[in-house]
């Protein structure tokens, strides 16, 4: 399981590795919900496997400095990622530096009220540090998708 964790932090590290320079100009919360939407449009239009193919894509449409679309079936299981190696595991014993995990309060808040706000601390792989994460997600049809900012 350490090896797992140990695989997941590193491959957020990879994903956001691309947009190091951009560090400075932090994403917003708008921009985050607005990503999350722009994504829930996609799969309605395109339908959920042309859908998670393109989430999985590490850079392109669904990937904007240290935004980034994942999606989660109810269990926790990452469904789409950017990250391949997170696609088809479950997420819900990864746990932040509070020892809490991030996923189950993603599948209870939108299991509980259709979406919202999560907040935890995760390292931030333009600063190398650990800063507080906000991730906003929403339960559509049997999964749910997020995407998160650093505060």
């Amino acid at each position: 399981m350490k090896k797992l964790v140990k695989g997941i932090i590193l491959s957020i590290l990879v994903v956001a590795s691309n947009t190091s320079a951009l560090a400075a100009e932090k994403a917003t919360k708008e921009e985050a919900v607005a990503l999350v939407k722009k994504a829930v449009t996609y799969i309605q239009v395109n339908g959920r496997e042309k859908a998670f193919v393109e989430f999985n894509k590490p850079t392109g449409q669904f990937h904007d400095r240290e935004l980034y679309i994942i999606v989660l079936d109810t269990n926790g299981v990452a469904l789409a990622h950017p990250n391949s190696r997170i696609v088809g595991k479950s997420l819900l014993n990864v746990k932040d530096v509070d020892g809490r995990s991030p996923v189950v309060d993603y599948i209870s808040v939108a299991n509980q009220r259709g979406g919202g706000w999560i907040d935890y601390k995760w390292p931030n792989p333009a600063s190398g540090k650990i800063e507080s994460k906000s991730t906003y997600v929403e339960k559509v049809n049997d999964f749910i998708i997020g995407c998160g900012i650093y505060k």
